[in-house]
């Protein structure tokens, strides 16, 4: 016969266990697993998207050679994005919508994703250089570099 205690145990049992299914994935999304966090990428392009989010902001970008040249594939730009911190964090170092509009030319540093696709994780400055490739290509000397949190 089930008692009245049985049937609270088995509750309260099944609330801890679904409680603990429900918390895990919070914990998976801030994993960096698949990210090669022994690799950094310097790279430079040109500003195409930036989308601001509560947990992390993207930029998207459109590769540059050295000459400040578009990168192209197959007849298509080589596209990148890298991944930072909340879009809350990352304007406290003074990067927004605002300050990055589209077709700004930037370098960045990232943790590219392990599986080769061209994304990553910022590992470095964020170097803003305005709309014109200057002189000596993008860096800290020719553009405004930002201090990135993690994310």
């Amino acid at each position: 016969m089930t008692t009245r205690n049985d049937v609270l145990l088995v509750a309260v049992l099944a609330g801890v266990l679904l409680a603990a299914g429900m918390t895990r994935p919070g914990y998976a999304h801030h994993s960096f697993a698949m990210y090669d966090m022994t690799t950094t990428r310097t790279m430079t392009g040109t500003l195409s998207r930036f989308i601001p989010g509560s947990n992390h902001a993207q930029l998207i970008f459109d590769l540059l050679d050295d000459d400040g040249t578009r990168v192209m594939e197959n007849g298509k730009p080589v596209r990148w994005g890298v991944e930072m911190g909340s879009a809350a964090s990352i304007s406290r170092n003074g990067i927004t919508v605002a300050s990055f509009p589209v077709g700004t030319i930037m370098t960045v540093s990232l943790h590219p994703l392990r599986d080769g696709r061209p994304f990553g994780a910022i590992g470095g400055q964020l170097i803003n250089c305005g709309t014109t490739m200057p002189a000596g290509g993008c860096t800290a000397t020719t553009g405004k570099a930002f201090g990135t949190p993690a994310n």
